[in-house]
């Protein structure tokens, strides 16, 4: 199995380059597993306390057992996937059926701050993006599909989401064995990636 790690801050394009990569694959052959469904279960906090969490830094995430599925997925194993809800912030009861495949993509902003994560991924990918470009697309994804207002979204993106790019992502992204800028439609290193999957396959 090959395992490849797309990061990125919020907002920086992350999931418009696996699609691309995706679009030139088997389905069949190509696992995706985003970070997003591996926050922390907080089923003992009120849905009041859950708005209060942040989010964005490391803490948050479940790489406990984001490691484990990972590991189990290698050794060609069945996993079941969480499932998480943006409208509750909260874990739900369900989850996806998750089967190992031949190559498999990990996203999420804070992939690369984990060490145990980075050691499994076996090509890493950050996704750059001006700042303000990633201001524009959070805003215009949290109030279209995640049902918060402008007002939330921005003292959101001031209170967490800058400070925390700041500390845990925008470092990490020295891990990086490809770093692609995504202000513009970047086809060389979405080549390079693309073949580096298809040699495997």
């Amino acid at each position: 199995m090959l395992i490849i790690g797309i990061a990125g801050g919020t907002g920086s394009g992350k999931t418009t380059v696996v699609n691309q990569i995706l679009n030139e694959l088997p389905d069949e052959e190509v696992t995706v597993i985003s970070q997003d469904s591996y926050y922390k279960v907080t089923d003992n906090l009120t849905y009041e306390e859950r708005t209060k969490i942040n989010f964005d830094h490391p803490l948050a995430i479940d790489f406990d057992l984001m490691v484990e599925h990972l590991a189990s997925l290698k050794e060609n194993q069945i996993i079941e996937q969480p499932i998480y809800s943006f409208a509750s912030h909260n874990r739900t009861k369900d989850s996806i059926k998750t089967h190992p495949s031949k190559v498999l993509i990990v996203e999420g902003i804070l992939i690369f701050t984990n060490q145990q994560l980075r050691e499994l991924i076996d090509i890493k990918v950050y996704v750059h993006a001006d700042p303000d470009e990633r201001l524009i697309r959070r805003m215009r994804r949290d109030i279209q599909e995640r049902g918060r207002d402008m007002d939330e979204v921005l003292r959101r993106y001031q209170q967490t989401l800058k400070p925390m790019h700041e500390q845990f992502i925008e470092p990490s992204k020295m891990y990086a064995d490809i770093i692609i800028p995504n202000d513009r439609f970047n086809t060389v290193a979405i080549d390079i990636v693309r073949t580096v999957i298809s040699e495997k396959l």
